[in-house]
């Protein structure tokens, strides 16, 4: 039978549709051709091309994770010390007929209030309210589209979540990035966003803490922000989908929802899921947050895209895992150790660098631009290896071909004793050249101008 055809590698059929030209919408056409666009920046996914591996010996049954038996897999941004047993156990005490048979409420009341209280920081009311959606980035895709016209800008980070971007394109909206490094603390300044800031300037998306540095934004700052965009009409969407763990004791993450107290926040909407900090990602449960009357808007897009509520049974999860500090200690330890672990891989080897530290979640960064390879060719050599990670060019223009983002979230030591002795292999196969034209001509075949950015960049190395 050859090879099983791989899905999250998908390359479309034979290109004999001819009316699909001139069918796309706008919005599709423009994501389709953006770097940000699924499938047009690399992963270790794409590896297994370039390595001639099968991925039906990968991916057993259609599935989508790796095996953590066999693989350190660094990739995937859900947090591996969960699910919380308790989360377990309240969705299989709750797997009912009566549970699954009808259509379910938007929010369990129990769930909305512990997400409204816990998470946001803030009690449900006249001016603050909670609805249900499909994980953040669905939360931020309703918000966007239920904001944005074609043309409108949104001011985000670079480099930043990958599919902030996508989710502003499907809008018709414009994304403006700001270029993060040492100079503003890798994290977002209000004197920068207010230079970026146009008559057309619609939204800004303030992801705290932020994916993939791991910074969080001080309450000076997220002060002047909400301050600064609400008296120019400008929407805030507050994400803190990492904002589960502590690493650095010495930082502190506040909800922008959460400074009610302090000054009027109506104009944030805030959003978080149980995918990231609690390891849940397959419930897909998610939550946004604001002014009841900003919520109504959001939930009738919400509505007229999808109609249908989150599960149920997964709410239950949802909110037995909120509940359980038990569970997010011990994750949280263990993301400690681990960054610990990195610190010491890193330090043990020339050409490689954290250009800053996590304060907040299982996302960081090493920096790979001085070991005489490009982030892309080490991708490929570790997947050869068994490790998994992603390179830079998802996330924006900055680290794009020096960046490699790592999730240190494993429970096992063995992932960390693996990649300590894989990373001097892979470098030294990756600057050797060896999967330098597998990585060009993927690439090459994307066309856009950061794939062609990338290519003259690998080049350069030869």
């Amino acid at each position: 039978m050859g090879k099983e055809r791989f899905i999250l590698g998908w390359e479309g059929g034979d290109g004999g549709l001819d009316f699909l030209s001139g069918a796309l919408s706008e919005r599709v056409r423009s994501v389709m051709e953006s770097p940000h666009g699924m499938w047009n920046y690399m992963s270790y996914r794409d590896a297994i091309n370039i390595l001639g591996l099968d991925a039906g010996e990968i991916y057993a049954n259609g599935r989508i994770d790796l095996d953590p038996r066999t693989w350190a897999d660094f990739g995937w941004m859900t947090c591996f010390a969960g699910p919380p047993e308790s989360a377990v156990i309240a969705m299989r005490e709750n797997t009912s007929g009566e549970n699954v048979n009808p259509y379910s409420p938007d929010l369990l009341s129990s769930l909305r209030e512990a997400a409204a209280g816990i998470k946001f920081g803030r009690p449900r009311g006249g001016s603050f309210e909670v609805i249900g959606v499909e994980g953040s980035q669905a939360a931020i895709s309703y918000t966007l589209e239920t904001f944005i016209n074609p043309g409108d800008e949104v001011i985000i980070t670079d480099p930043g979540y990958f599919h902030f971007t996508s989710s502003i394109l499907m809008a018709g909206g414009v994304p403006v990035r700001i270029p993060l490094g040492p100079g503003n603390g890798y994290r977002m300044k209000p004197e920068e966003v207010e230079k970026h800031i146009t008559p057309r300037t619609k939204a800004v998306i303030v992801c705290d803490p932020l994916n993939p540095f791991g910074t969080v934004q001080s309450g000076n700052e997220l002060f002047a922000l909400i301050e600064m965009t609400r008296a120019k009409g400008i929407v805030i969407i507050n994400d803190i989908t990492h904002g589960t763990h502590r690493v650095n004791p010495e930082s502190l993450h506040i909800p922008m929802s959460s400074l009610y107290g302090e000054t009027n926040t109506d104009n944030v909407v805030s959003t978080f899921s149980v995918s990231h900090g609690y390891g849940m990602a397959g419930v897909r449960i998610g939550f946004l947050a604001g002014h009841p009357d900003v919520m109504r808007a959001c939930l009738v897009t919400k509505v007229a895209l999808t109609r249908i509520n989150t599960n149920l049974i997964a709410q239950h999860g949802a909110l037995a895992a909120i509940k359980d500090g038990a569970y997010v200690a011990e994750s949280e330890a263990i993301i400690r150790r681990n960054y610990g672990l990195i610190k010491k891989i890193v330090a043990g080897s020339p050409g490689v660098s954290i250009p800053v530290g996590p304060d907040y979640g299982f996302s960081m960064v090493i920096d790979v631009s001085g070991a005489g390879t490009t982030a892309q060719e080490l991708t490929v050599a570790l997947f050869k290896q068994r490790v998994a990670v992603y390179p830079g060019d998802g996330l924006g223009d900055v680290g794009a071909t020096g960046y490699i983002r790592l999730n240190i979230s494993r429970p096992d030591a063995w992932a960390f004793e693996h990649l300590g002795e894989s990373l001097p292999k892979a470098i030294a196969e990756a600057r050797s050249g060896m999967y330098r034209e597998g990585v060009i001509k993927f690439f090459e075949s994307r066309r856009n101008e950061r794939a062609r950015d990338i290519v003259r960049k690998i080049k350069e190395k030869s």
